[in-house]
């Protein structure tokens, strides 16, 4: 008689040889995916809304990490990498927690001169044309200092201005304009007044920067609570408002860099 029990089960390795072989396929499995959400790709999602509206709370997106040239290595040669460029937006470990991740825009690269009058950026002496960039004034004393940049901290009592950023501002401002160092980058967020970011923490360095988001690929109105702490009450929103609540027109879609200066 056929035994259909035994037929339909899976076969098992046979001797520690073959059992070595399984677990070996299985290890490779599992290291080319932590390569690949690792080393290429990683997905992130944005709980803050310091680059609305060109990125928004609640935007889930896979940030490209072989976008940007390593410092050496062979790798430089042989892969696609280029240089962070003015008006990229990029991923970067926050410089006063690196387990931390920030998404801000590019503004000033290395050798650059930046100055802020009157909310318009300079940079090399020319103001910038940023179609991205929006002012929606959220807080609750006037603040000079994120419109007119770079200014004496003390002069703007209720804004919180770091040691890092101090220490910027000391070592690296020449005749009203802000000079970029070489390694390091000047990051804003599209939505000015609500961001914080070089002006208050100072400076990105080269080795900081992660990547640049490419795509969105799903979208999701909750407020920022919900993305921090995921609360289950988050995943009972979602299962109830699945349809209602993402952004379906932008999910799903891309992020493009927007160049900007010369």
């Amino acid at each position: 008689m056929f035994d259909y029990k035994n037929f339909f089960k899976k076969k098992q390795p046979e001797n520690p040889e073959e059992q070595r072989h399984a677990v070996a396929d299985w290890a490779m499995n599992i290291l080319i995916l932590l390569f690949g959400t690792t080393t290429l790709v990683q997905a992130f999602v944005v709980p803050t809304a310091s680059m609305e509206t060109t990125i928004m709370i609640g935007d889930h997106m896979f940030v490209d990490k072989l976008a940007y040239s390593p410092s050496s290595g062979i790798g430089k040669m042989l892969l696609p990498y280029s240089e962070v460029k003015r008006g990229d937006v990029i991923v970067f470990r926050y410089p006063l927690n690196i387990a931390m991740n920030y998404v801000k825009r590019a503004i000033a690269i290395p050798g650059d001169r930046l100055k802020i009058v009157d909310k318009v950026v300079h940079i090399n002496g020319k103001p910038l044309d940023e179609k991205y960039k929006q002012h929606i004034f959220a807080r609750n004393e006037p603040t000079p200092y994120i419109d007119n940049f770079p200014m004496d901290p003390a002069l703007a009592p209720f804004v919180r201005v770091y040691d890092r950023a101090r220490d910027m501002l000391r070592d690296n401002v020449k005749d009203g304009e802000l000079i970029i160092p070489e390694g390091m980058y000047f990051a804003m967020g599209d939505n000015r007044d609500n961001s914080e970011d070089s002006r208050f923490w100072g400076f990105v360095p080269r080795e900081n920067i992660i990547g640049k988001p490419v795509f969105v690929w799903w979208s999701y109105d909750a407020p920022t609570k919900d993305w921090v702490t995921w609360d289950p009450a988050h995943f009972f929103d979602v299962a109830v408002n699945f349809f209602s609540k993402t952004r379906w027109d932008r999910t799903p879609s891309f992020v493009r860099p927007v160049p900007i200066g010369n």
